[in-house]
């Protein structure tokens, strides 16, 4: 059998591999990081300069910022084709005392984003970004070929909004915004589900949408896994991004499908990658829900032709992936990878080993061993 671990992951200074080619440059991370700190200076003063201009009288308090995604996850992978871009999330958020000064919830929404679309354009147009505001849910800043952010406008409860500590959420009287929406106070801030984070959106006002716990959730797992299993969830995101040049199955639909199934295998990334594939199909179908919401279906979001679609997809790459380990020639497992993972994947046949089948099995502990590094503190 085939050992192809060593060109997915190797610590090794003087050779490449797919986890390394996945990361972004030194000097796109720079550029990025730099971008979203001049974006966040810019609506700390001046979301407050633009809505005193528009009359509120009360002191307007300066936006608290909350990285999201993948770049808090640090699963952030460098595009694989265009058009797609790295996605930066940088949440903005506002005291819900402040925002509710507006009676109307649904012109407090549209405040927030005018508010935020007006403090933006001067800084956009000197660094020649491009400010696209047709998304639903957020402000995208277009800041090369290869990256943006987005930035999504949040009303936070008052007492979390100095420390933005994870919220401790209670039930409301509704069973869901909507029905708090279609009731008879729909554009009333009393009908909205009091002590909850919520995002605003341009044609539904507020959703009840709070990122923190999916953070919070993902890095319990890697806490609880290792940092093989943040790299198995970057490769098969690298492998929807060689396989979809637009859409396919979501980050947060991956990572939620994967975590059930993932086991350690030990320095054999390629053997753990394939047990996720192996069983992902089977997940996909059956359905998967949000880890932090079981009331919230990701697969449905999907939608039912699109998930038969990547399960399939899946079950090829396993078929693909299964050969290679058991092959006979390191060079066609290679080519045969390459053609699933892209140009990113090393065609590099002298690095991969063979390995007896007891070696293979070896690789899988027989109960579940800590952390290969602690994990919270290399997660960030």
């Amino acid at each position: 059998m085939l050992n192809l671990s060593p060109l997915f992951f190797t610590s090794a200074a003087d050779e490449t591999c797919m986890h390394e080619k996945l990361d972004l440059t030194r000097e796109q991370r720079d550029t990025i990081t730099s971008a979203r700190n001049d974006v966040r200076n810019c609506l700390r003063m001046g979301i407050p300069r633009v809505l005193e201009k528009r009359g509120y009288t009360e002191t307007v308090p300066q936006p608290r910022f909350f990285t999201q995604g993948s770049w808090a996850y640090k699963t952030l992978n460098s595009p694989a084709q265009q058009p797609q871009q790295a996605d930066i999330d940088d949440g903005c958020y506002l005291p819900l005392s402040f925002l509710s000064q507006t009676r109307r919830p649904s012109t407090a929404a549209s405040v927030f984003f005018a508010a935020t679309e007006e403090a933006l354009r001067t800084l956009v147009q000197e660094r020649g970004w491009k400010l696209e505001t047709n998304k639903a849910t957020c402000i995208r800043i277009v800041i090369d070929t290869y990256a943006h952010i987005d930035i999504p406008l949040y009303a936070i409860p008052d007492e979390e909004f100095g420390t933005l500590t994870k919220a401790s959420i209670e039930r409301y009287g509704y069973r869901s915004l909507e029905e708090a929406m279609t009731s008879a106070e729909r554009d009333a801030w009393t009908a909205l589900p009091a002590g909850r984070v919520l995002l605003a959106h341009r044609e539904c006002d507020w959703m009840p949408s709070d990122p923190r716990p999916v953070k919070d959730w993902f890095l319990g797992e890697v806490d609880a896994k290792g940092e093989q299993f943040r790299r198995v969830v970057r490769y098969l995101k690298a492998f929807r991004d060689w396989k979809w040049p637009s859409g396919g199955p979501s980050s947060i639909l991956l990572m939620a499908a994967a975590a059930p199934i993932f086991e350690r295998r030990d320095r054999r990334d390629d053997l753990a990658l394939l047990d996720v594939v192996t069983e992902i199909p089977t997940q996909l179908r059956a359905g998967v829900n949000n880890p932090v919401d079981s009331a919230e279906s990701l697969t449905d979001r999907l939608g039912k032709d699109d998930v038969e679609e990547a399960a399939k997809a899946f079950e090829e790459f396993e078929r693909v992936l299964r050969g290679a380990t058991s092959a006979d020639s390191a060079s066609q497992a290679c080519i045969w990878v390459q053609n699933e993972l892209g140009p990113r994947f090393p065609n590099d046949p002298n690095r991969v080993k063979v390995v007896s089948v007891a070696a293979t099995i070896a690789a899988a502990p027989a109960t579940a061993g800590p952390s290969e590094l602690i994990g919270r503190t290399k997660a960030g």
